[in-house]
């Protein structure tokens, strides 16, 4: 007896991020149930499978079992950019089985449904939907036998002229008791759940026989190119465009007294905290970050989840952007995912070869999330950290903080752990005058200073002076805990 493995081909499915949850790819002579509540997509990645995989030698033929003729069915398909009027009764067939469902006879619709197989020769065989076939006959619905023989003889014939097959039916849970579920080798499972005005879409391959995919549900969202499935960053390969994290090598702020006071720099690979009250100064912070990187020859992204003209940055990162040294994603869709967020970013960081990236701020970033990733907001951005950190990017965050004055607190979510390195402005009073400091209170593995420091912003940027001495005039007559404790100082 040979040792030796069957291979099996794995087909693109021409949906991005689909072919790598399922690990790699659709396995070609399969049999698959793509199954959902109505409205959540799966007619559309039914099309858009099939148009990306049917040639002339590889043909499909897609049978509608609904009351409505495919005419109907095309007209908003043809909608997506994946549709291609010219692939319609020459690569792609639409043959409508609603005559036959009618009747409720079983046996009828599967002798039509051979005998166009038979007639066209299909290499993908697509049923929509499946579930209307069994509703036609309630009393052979309900039968499990009947049921389950007519799967097994509809999927040994799919097996024997090689065709790879797709069912496409309406579930509400795969909880339901149904043979198909145990007949099929492959099962795509769509849902969407809605928070207020906020509808996630979401997708899992609860089993793909032969193959090692991805647990767990994966956001898609439907746009005019068709659907678009966004798996975990780190799960789709390589993505590094610099070494890894070094703290030998120093990235320079862009503003001199800055570094020496964070031991020569930001480490290369390194992620830094900027927290603050608002307009203490951190988006300026974070633009001259980017201009001295570009300054250095290196190229940056920005995704600017607070909205604001381009020109509002300062006119140095305006011109970079301009001239596509600094890209910017501006996150303006609605109800995003921590996943969807983390491909928009590495997808510019990829194309630009970026080694700088800014996120600004971790306040908007929340409220761009969908209303049900805001719920464990701590995990969702422990997430996207750890996407950004797999591509060996340095990464500045904003965090807008409230200034208690005599409260030092990092990030009103209890996030600073996740970063190897914080920056905190606060706002003090000197004769009766609001004044700006800050200090680095952390720089993991490397040696810093523990100093506040007075600093003022005027139309070059940020110019720190000299140390705040003394407990005078502070707001409240009393030193804040950052002047009483100094910050760490020392190795963390």
């Amino acid at each position: 007896m040979s040792s030796r493995k069957a291979t099996i081909a794995q087909l693109a499915t021409g949906v991005p991020g689909l072919d790598e949850v399922l690990g790699g790819g659709l396995p070609e002579f399969s049999f698959n149930l793509i199954a959902g509540p109505p409205g959540s997509g799966k007619t559309t990645l039914a099309h858009q499978i099939m148009f990306a995989l049917a040639t002339r030698k590889r043909p499909a033929l897609y049978f509608t079992v609904l009351g409505e003729p495919p005419l109907k069915m095309l007209r908003y398909q043809q909608q997506f950019d994946f549709f291609d009027s010219e692939q319609v009764n020459s690569t792609v067939r639409f043959i409508n089985l609603a005559d036959d469902t009618v009747s409720g006879d079983l046996d009828r619709v599967l002798l039509r449904i051979v005998a166009e197989v038979q007639a066209h020769g299909p290499a993908l065989v697509f049923v929509d939907s499946f579930r209307s076939v069994m509703l036609a006959n309630p009393a052979e619905a309900r039968s499990c036998m009947g049921l389950q023989d007519f799967i097994q003889r509809l999927g040994m014939l799919m097996t024997s002229w090689q065709a790879t097959t797709f069912l496409i039916g309406e579930y509400m849970t795969e909880t339901e008791p149904n043979p198909v579920f145990t007949v099929a080798d492959g099962l795509i499972w769509l849902r969407q759940s809605q928070h207020s005005n906020s509808v996630v879409r979401k997708m899992e391959i609860v089993k793909m026989r032969g193959r090692r995919t991805l647990p767990g549900l994966h956001t898609f969202r439907i746009g005019s190119a068709g659907i678009e499935v966004f798996a975990p960053v780190a799960a789709s390969g390589p993505t590094a465009t610099v070494s890894a994290p070094r703290a030998d090598i120093r990235l320079k702020m862009g503003i001199p007294p800055l570094d020496e006071m964070m031991g020569g720099g930001l480490p290369r690979g390194y992620s830094l905290l900027v927290a603050g009250p608002s307009g203490s100064g951190k988006s300026i912070l974070a633009s001259a970050f980017l201009v001295e990187g570009a300054r250095a020859g290196e190229t940056g992204v920005i995704a600017a989840f607070e909205q604001r003209s381009n020109s509002a940055r300062g006119h140095a990162l305006a011109d970079l952007i301009a001239a596509g040294r600094i890209g910017v994603l501006d996150t303006c869709a609605p109800d995003l995912s921590v996943e969807e967020i983390a491909r928009l970013l590495i997808t510019e960081i990829q194309r630009l070869k970026a080694s700088r990236v800014v996120i600004d701020s971790l306040s908007g970033f929340e409220l761009a999330l969908a209303p049900t990733f805001r719920e464990d907001y701590r995990e969702a951005l422990a997430r996207l950290v750890s996407s950004l950190a797999a591509t060996g990017v340095s990464v500045l965050m904003t965090s807008e903080l409230e200034d208690r004055y005599t409260d030092l607190r990092f990030s009103p979510y209890g996030t600073a752990f996740m970063t190897d390195a914080i920056i905190v402005q606060r706002y003090i009073e000197v004769e009766s005058r609001l004044q700006r400091v800050l200090a680095v209170v952390k720089v993991r593995g490397s040696e810093h200073s523990n100093e506040l420091r007075l600093f003022h912003i005027d139309a070059d940027g940020i110019k720190i002076g000299a140390m705040v001495a003394g407990r005078e005039g502070l707001l409240g007559g009393q030193p804040s805990r950052a002047q009483k404790t100094g910050g760490s100082g020392g190795h963390d």
